[in-house]
């Protein structure tokens, strides 16, 4: 673990410095903080002009590539969130939310900790495609991701698992739980029309609950929570 403002100065440098200050005879040397030249083994008679040039040439590179890894550290980081990214949507892929799953069933497994997953799927969406054009599709699509990710604690994920299917991930939910929020997100995503440009369409949502077994499979309890939103749907047309 990195401990933010932790010290860097050996304990040896440390003591004698409060040697020092209890009054013990200690050279200034001794105390003096370490630099380059004691961490290369240097003394002062090497301290030449051109050995402390070239130790300040050394120092400069030094902080260049600090400055430099910050960068790639920092690029890395937007990388990976690129690639957890859906590309259409403000949520997660398939395949970063699948991962999120593996993540909380072995914390259930491990803690006991009931968790849940929801899938969703629009109704007759291809109608919005094929009467206002895909443009409109890929608003409602981003409409359904917004109102589901307003509608979740920091804890859920969102995600996106492909055409007009969605999933939220409901930490700390066993089923009855579940059942009651993935309600209360229908209705949200529901509630408003989609509008776009002239035209204003509602939305019409299903979905199946399925609690996390501890140490589940990702791809199997997403396919039964999946097949619970088909029987559903199924009762209800």
């Amino acid at each position: 673990m990195k401990i933010s403002g932790a010290r860097t100065e050996p304990f040896a440098a440390i003591r004698k410095r409060a040697l020092v200050r209890a009054g013990a005879q200690v050279s200034a040397r001794e105390v003096a903080a370490p630099d380059a030249a004691s961490f290369l083994g240097l003394g002062e008679a090497d301290l030449t002009p051109q050995v402390q040039e070239a130790l300040s040439t050394l120092m400069t590179e030094i902080d260049d590539l600090r400055n430099e890894v910050s960068v790639l550290k920092l690029r890395l980081n937007e990388a990976q969130f690129q690639a957890d990214q859906d590309v259409l949507t403000p949520v997660l892929n398939r395949r970063a939310f699948l991962r999120e799953m593996k993540r909380v069933a072995a914390f259930a497994q491990r803690y006991g900790s009931p968790a849940s997953v929801v899938f969703f799927d629009l109704d007759g969406f291809k109608s919005v495609n094929d009467r206002f054009g895909h443009a409109a599709g890929d608003a409602a699509l981003q409409a359904v991701a917004r109102r589901l990710l307003a509608n979740v604690r920091e804890s859920d994920v969102v995600g996106r698992m492909g055409g007009d299917e969605f999933a939220v991930l409901l930490a700390q939910a066993d089923k009855e739980t579940a059942l009651s929020k993935a309600a209360s997100l229908a209705a949200a995503v529901q509630d408003t029309p989609v509008e776009f440009g002239e035209w204003s369409a509602p939305l019409h949502i299903s979905w199946g609950v399925r609690e996390i077994a501890p140490g589940a499979d990702p791809e199997e309890a997403l396919a039964e929570a999946d097949a619970a939103m088909f029987v559903r749907k199924r009762r209800q047309t």
